[in-house]
């Protein structure tokens, strides 16, 4: 069986297939309500700019929200490790389904972290199914051995516990941080977000992230619209990570925005301005 998804449905730009949708891929270890926000902003202000209705959709990754956890089988199976090499060429495969079985050939694909892990991956499996492509906060590299390792060792203490600790670092400000993130309302919110995900969910996305590939060698092969988005206070994807990834893309016109006092998750913290560089990267694409 194929990996299943969990879609959620913002706009469906009156069903027209001829447009081309915005698919929102969100980061870890939350689900696609961190887009809420953001995907409002950027209904409202296509409205506004009178852009031709778009449909806007947010899946559920797998195991996060909403999202089946897939078996080892349909993942691709594990490494001796525990990694799950093939799972996300899977997800890909599955989210280019989705596409397809709305009749749509082609998507502007926005990914945010994790999410542009995914992306990278799409427009590596299938660059047919790219109009255009939004990495936010992310980055090409795979997983150093350390971190690999360290993701195993999360995703077995998920999954024999059922807890969520190992991850709630993302719900925990440092002096640092942006003003957003350091706000009892983000505190409260991401805290509330990643102990509503399923554990063993957890543990999925996790085996997945550590056994994917370096992508970076996708990156000189693009020939769509390109927007990369990051916050100039984002501790794993800043401007210095983000700058050379932008530079990487060598056959294409990449637009770089940098938003100020922001973190990693810049389309909840600054969702107007996310947004706004969408719509400019939708504009491209006409």
């Amino acid at each position: 069986m194929a990996i299943e998804l969990n879609n959620n449905i913002y706009t469906d730009g009156g069903n027209d297939t001829e447009t081309t949708p915005v698919v929102l891929v969100h980061g870890f270890p939350v689900d696609h309500r961190m887009w809420d926000e953001c995907a409002a902003a950027l209904r409202d202000q296509a409205v506004k700019q009178g852009v031709k209705p778009f449909a806007i959709w947010a899946p559920d990754m797998p195991g996060a929200g909403e999202g089946p956890i897939p078996s080892d089988e349909d993942s691709g199976g594990k490494d001796a490790d525990g990694a799950f090499p093939y799972g996300l060429d899977r997800m890909a495969d599955a989210y280019v389904d989705l596409l397809h079985a709305a009749g749509h050939g082609k998507a502007i694909w926005v990914g945010l972290s994790m999410g542009g892990y995914l992306i990278l991956d799409i427009q590596r499996l299938h660059p047919e199914a790219v109009a255009a492509l939004a990495l936010c906060d992310t980055k090409a590299d795979a997983d150093s051995a350390d971190m690999r390792l360290k993701r195993v060792a999360i995703a077995t203490d998920c999954e024999t516990t059922g807890t969520h600790e190992p991850v709630m670092g993302f719900a925990v400000p440092s002096e640092a941080d942006s003003t957003v993130k350091q706000s009892d309302a983000y505190c409260r919110q991401f805290e509330t977000w990643i102990n509503e995900q399923p554990a063993d969910g957890i543990a999925w996305r996790e085996r997945m992230a550590a056994g994917r590939p370096d992508l970076n060698d996708v990156l000189p092969n693009i020939n769509v619209p390109v927007a990369v988005i990051c916050g100039d206070k984002d501790p794993s994807s800043p401007p210095a990570v983000m700058k050379p990834v932008a530079d990487a893309m060598t056959k294409t016109d990449v637009t770089m925005t940098v938003i100020d006092d922001c973190g990693h998750f810049s389309a909840y913290e600054h969702p107007d301005q996310v947004a706004a560089a969408l719509l400019e990267l939708v504009k491209r694409v006409g």
